[in-house]
Formats: structure tokens, sequence, C-alpha cells
């Protein structure tokens, strides 16, 4: 038997540029339906806001995100969850954290370098508050 897990990330408002940055990032399809798609927008402001979003590639890749409505309570947070993506390349780890920490609003947390569990490890946080944990697996 086996599972599969995908992040979920709520938003206020800025799901739509979120998923199309982890897109940049990872490749993939994006799919997305806004709250006007669904009948089911409780403002006018909030139709084009998304409802249920997801990037997806072809590498295994999954996150999904929505823009928490304006009548639900919503806090960004300090670190309410980190977002983990491990690999048995270093060169496509690497491209993964290039692509994460390039943005000008980004904030590594830990660079990206040897460790003593991981060939590489390292920990940036994106434009939109999410603290993404990237390693190397540890060979056999």
């Amino acid at each position: 038997m086996s599972i599969d897990t995908t992040t979920h990330v709520n938003l206020r408002g800025d799901a739509r540029a979120a998923l199309e940055f982890y897109r940049s990032v990872f490749g993939g399809d994006l799919v997305a339906v806004t709250y006007a798609d669904a009948h089911a927008a409780q403002r006018p402001e909030e139709a084009d806001q998304i409802m249920w979003g997801q990037v997806t590639s072809p590498d295994g890749f999954r996150i999904m995100a929505y823009d928490v409505p304006s009548s639900r309570p919503w806090s960004r947070g300090d670190s309410p969850y980190f977002v983990s993506v491990r690999g048995a390349d270093a060169d496509e780890v690497s491209g993964y954290w290039k692509r994460l920490s390039a943005d000008d609003r980004s904030t590594v947390v830990v660079d990206l370098a040897p460790s003593g569990w991981a060939p590489l490890y390292g920990m940036v946080t994106d434009p939109f508050g999410v603290t993404w944990v990237l390693d190397v697996a540890v060979t056999r």
C-alpha cells in the first residue's frame, strides 16, 4: 500500500501568483478554478480568486493552493509548516534552489550546502511566506 501527500497552501489573494511561481520553479501543469468558475463567489471582489488550484509536474512534484475567502479567518503565520523537497540528483535540487531563491522577495534561511545528514541541505522562504526545505537524499 502507498499513499501520496500534497502540500496545500492557504493564502489570501495570492494563490494564482504562488501557483504560477511554483510552476516556474518545478515545471508541470497548473490547473486553477476560481470562485466565479465554481459559482461560489461570496463577494464580487473575490470572484477571480482561486477556490482550487494545483501544480503537478511529470517528476512527481505536486502542490495545491487556494485563496481563503475574507469571510473566514486567516493569518500568514510564523512558519506554520515547511514544504520538503528531497531528490536524488544534486543538480536537480540545486536548480530548484536557484529558482526558489532567485526572487528578490525570497529569504535564504539556511544556505544550500553539505550537511551532517545530507549531501546538500538548505531552507528558503519564498515571496509568499512558504518555507521550503530542500535536500539531496543519502544514497545507501
